[in-house]
């Protein structure tokens, strides 16, 4: 083999390892997990896993099954790890000294005890001794795979805070002493709501990918989705977890439709619905009826979800209901006041009664904070202006959106529509 050759053959493998630990990782954290009783610990033993890859795989060819691999490899040396430990437990005992600080025997697991991994993790990484915040930003980076940028997107924040976030959150479970277990009974019910927005978020990522070369990224989506469903039947009085996985359902129905041939995003108006998937969208009426029959004022998910719903019932993009998808965007608004909503709920304004009072929406979100370089403001301003016949004021929109963009896909589609006014400006 020629040096160029070896090169290539690194290169390959290089690339192979990388998008295996990207999509495995998770499961490989939260297997290592269950053998360690520590999710940082896990955590760098996975890692240890890559770096054994990147050695190997380069020499001996990508394995058949590398996920397997990968997990294999950590898991030994998970078991290696608490072998040492109990050595030296015992020797401390021969030695007389106190083993208060040695945990006990794992007990049996309950009868109702979540049978999968990764949603122990989630559970674990939502511990109350964390904040709000630290538990997302804990579990988006060890069970969706999330890098920092990507997490400080998903918050609106900045990539310093969100690392800080995840830091404090690793050594806040280590210092309590957090083992991987799962909750139960009111335990259980408290962590709910972080594990709900963490499985949201990470399904928004997979959706549209916030940074990279790719718009969707369907592993995350399929994560969240299962995960989602899991809970529909771990916890079936609970109204949001049936209306998040209506949400997911209905938004994973129309994955198919939402890229071009060669990747490029698709907008909803542009969509070929017969490519949506039609099993999906029933799952998702089903857990939508669900959420609804056990009663109680609508949540967000649960509203989110019903906008999904007028979504799936229009049989062409004109047919959409835009007034009752407004009413439902002004609910939500009420119920979880965010920016992100209204600036959606201009989007549902504009189709329902004209791109005008939609326009004094968004210009009133110009000041808020949070939407400081977030792209799609510009983008939905761009968009309104183009429709009012203000083609130049468009196209710096559209440009300034595309400058904010950090998905390369979603970047050319805002530089071709900067094109498209730019034409359009011309010709009138």
């Amino acid at each position: 083999m020629t040096d160029e050759q070896g090169e290539a053959a690194t290169h390959r493998a290089n690339e192979a390892i990388e998008a295996v630990f990207r999509i495995e990782s998770p499961r490989i954290i939260a297997g290592v997990a269950r053998v360690v009783h520590d999710v940082g610990i896990a955590e760098e033993l996975a890692q240890d896993a890559l770096v054994a890859a990147l050695e190997q795989w380069p020499q001996t060819g990508v394995p058949d099954n590398p996920g397997a691999w990968l997990m294999a490899t950590a898991r030994h040396r998970a078991v290696d790890l608490v072998r040492r430990r109990e050595r030296y437990a015992r020797k401390l005992a021969e030695m007389g000294r106190d083993l208060a600080a040695v945990p006990p025997p794992q007990e049996p697991a309950a009868p109702d005890d979540i049978d999968d991994d990764l949603l122990r993790l989630v559970f674990t990484a939502c511990h109350p001794v964390l904040s709000a915040e630290a538990r997302i930003a804990l579990t988006l980076k060890l069970l969706g795979g999330l890098s920092t940028p990507e997490i400080a997107r998903a918050f609106l924040t900045s990539e310093a805070t969100a690392a800080q976030r995840i830091v404090r959150a690793k050594r806040s479970l280590a210092k309590q002493g957090v083992a991987f277990e799962v909750p139960y009974g009111p335990d259980r019910e408290a962590r709910l709501g972080s594990v709900l927005e963490v499985i949201y978020l990470i399904f928004n990522e997979g959706y549209a990918a916030t940074a990279g070369d790719d718009w969707l990224r369907p592993a995350l989506c399929e994560d969240a989705l299962r995960l989602a469903r899991v809970l529909q039947g771990l916890m079936p009085k609970e109204p949001e977890v049936h209306g998040l996985a209506a949400l997911l359902e209905f938004q994973a129905s129309r994955t198919a439709a939402r890229t071009g041939p060669s990747g490029e995003p698709v907008l909803l108006a542009e969509q070929h619905r017969s490519r949506w998937n039609r099993l999906l969208i029933r799952r998702g009426f089903a857990a939508l009826g669900r959420a609804q029959a056990v009663g109680g004022a609508p949540g967000p998910y649960t509203l989110q979800a019903a906008i999904a719903a007028s979504h799936a019932r229009a049989h062409t993009y004109e047919d959409t209901d835009w007034t009752q998808i407004a009413t439902l965007y002004e609910l939500l608004a009420a119920r979880t006041p965010s920016p992100v909503v209204e600036l959606n709920r201009a989007v549902a304004v504009s189709m329902a009664q004209g791109p005008e009072p939609a326009l004094a929406l968004v210009d009133a979100l110009a000041a808020e904070p949070a939407l400081r370089g977030y792209h799609l403001l510009p983008s939905v301003r761009g968009d309104l202006l183009a429709r009012l016949g203000r083609t130049a004021e468009a196209r710096t929109e559209f440009i300034r959106a595309a400058a904010l963009a950090r998905n390369e896909r979603e970047r050319e589609l805002l530089l071709r529509r900067a094109e498209g006014e730019r034409s359009e400006g011309e010709r009138s």
